[in-house]
């Protein structure tokens, strides 16, 4: 079985010296790995964050570096145009959000008095967003390395394309297995957030985890597919075996 793993957190750039990221490590995408290999059959694409960990050199795992969520985006139509997958587990912590405009204080006050100068109505709507917003871009120096002077740096961040949501379209027979993580929840709260994102992404499975339930080598997570959980771990390593045992599980069913 062919299987592709996303890992690592993407870093979306502010201008061409500084980004913004998370903190996910890829850890748990190097047990995923380390748990495929393992199992004896299975090949792996593992699409990677640059700086996050990597897994165990071998054959059998090909990687494929990323930078920010349209690298991520990218590839990975790319990939799943090329092969077909028994599965994808989609373990990367992808931005929701990206910078679309980075500007200095001085940037910020020429663009919003330019814009001003051509507003007629004191309200300001959601309808004038656009039109301020290029304004201050229009004025902003985003695309080269923004000035260490300025007293205050302001960033507009616009959404990123959920990546997850495209990969049934594209391979509507894969074994699809998504992530969510919440901070400090109960665990019917956190359950019923990872049923939705099941359901919105037609994903086969959800690994539910609670940030406040990793530390010290422990990582609880629950396994959720539309019947309700399939099981718990305690740690990475757990749950990765977890997760490849029900999804080689399931394709033998197949």
């Amino acid at each position: 079985m062919r299987i592709l793993i996303t890992a690592g957190g993407t870093a979306e750039k502010i201008d061409q010296v500084r980004s913004i990221t998370n903190h996910s490590s890829g850890s748990l995408g190097v047990e995923l790995a380390k748990a495929a290999l393992q199992k004896g059959t299975i090949t792996v694409d593992y699409v990677w964050a640059k700086g996050a960990l990597l897994p165990p050199k071998d054959p059998r795992i090909t990687l494929h570096p990323v930078t920010d969520t349209a690298d991520l985006e990218k590839t990975m139509a790319q990939l799943l145009q090329a092969h077909t997958y028994g599965a994808v587990i989609h373990a990367m912590a992808v931005s929701d959000f990206t910078p679309e405009i980075a500007a200095t204080q001085e940037d910020l006050i020429q663009g919003m008095n330019t814009w001003l100068a051509t507003k007629k109505d004191a309200n300001f709507t959601a309808e004038d967003v656009p039109d301020l917003l290029r304004a201050i871009l229009e004025k902003s120096q985003s695309a080269t390395k923004l000035s260490s002077k300025t007293e205050h740096l302001f960033m507009v961040l616009k959404q990123t394309p959920k990546v997850i949501g495209r990969i049934k379209a594209l391979q509507p027979e894969t074994q699809l297995v998504g992530f969510k993580l919440l901070v400090d929840v109960s665990s019917t709260e956190l359950l019923t957030v990872a049923r939705a994102a099941l359901e919105k992404n037609q994903a086969d499975y959800v690994l539910a985890n609670d940030l406040t339930s990793i530390h010290e080598g422990q990582h609880h997570g629950y396994l959720l597919d539309k019947k309700g959980i399939v099981a718990e771990a305690n740690t990475k390593a757990e749950i990765a075996h977890l997760i490849l045992d029900t999804l080689l599980e399931r394709q033998e069913v197949r």
